[in-house]
């Protein structure tokens, strides 16, 4: 090992990529950082953030990292076939999100477009179940969540769990949404 190759078990815990992960986000990581965390490990003589610097320096940062081939990734010496598919995996996810289309969005113009979303899942169920349907800003369903499932006939809800989900998804706004449970006498 090199005087100056400082391995990941050197660094202070606050310091190393994956506590500070944990602690401050991953937009407290820099690229090479958060590309050590997908490498976990370096090699014998180089630190897994040298390796994932020496990475990115290689393509010149993450735009030409995005279109690294297997073959190119695994020129890198410390890179074997299972680091340049654990990154190229990473970037595969990536672009899979990047390429989301929100016009397969079902999109609520009426209450009844927001009873017929809901209505094949909720017409027989056996108890009171709340739903909410989060939207965007185009009334597109962002997300569907069954917020609290009650007895025969009762369903006890709090606001903070339903609007916990809508900041988490960032939604324009909430549709709420129950079914009453039919009785006999």
């Amino acid at each position: 090992m090199s005087t100056n190759s400082l391995m990941i078990r050197d660094f202070p815990q606050d310091e190393r990529p994956r506590e500070r992960f944990v602690q401050n986000g991953p937009e407290s990581l820099s690229n090479h950082e958060l590309i050590a965390i997908l490498l976990r490990t370096g090699t014998k003589d180089e630190s897994v953030l040298q390796l994932s610097n020496r990475l990115l320096t290689n393509f010149e940062g993450l735009r030409m990292l995005k279109a690294a081939t297997l073959e190119e990734m695994m020129e890198i010496k410390g890179i074997g076939q299972a680091k340049a598919i654990q990154i190229l995996a990473a970037v595969e996810i990536g672009r899979r999100i990047a390429n989301l289309k929100n016009e397969d969005r079902y999109v609520i113009r009426s209450p009844e477009d927001g009873a017929n979303y809901v209505m094949n899942d909720m017409r027989f169920l056996s108890q009171e179940h709340f739903v909410c349907l989060y939207l965007n800003t185009k009334n597109q369903v962002l997300h569907k969540q069954t917020i609290f499932i009650g007895s025969l006939n009762a369903s006890i809800v709090h606001p903070r769990e339903v609007y916990r989900e809508a900041l988490k998804r960032s939604a324009a706004s909430i549709i709420a949404l129950h079914n009453h449970r039919a009785t006999r006498s």
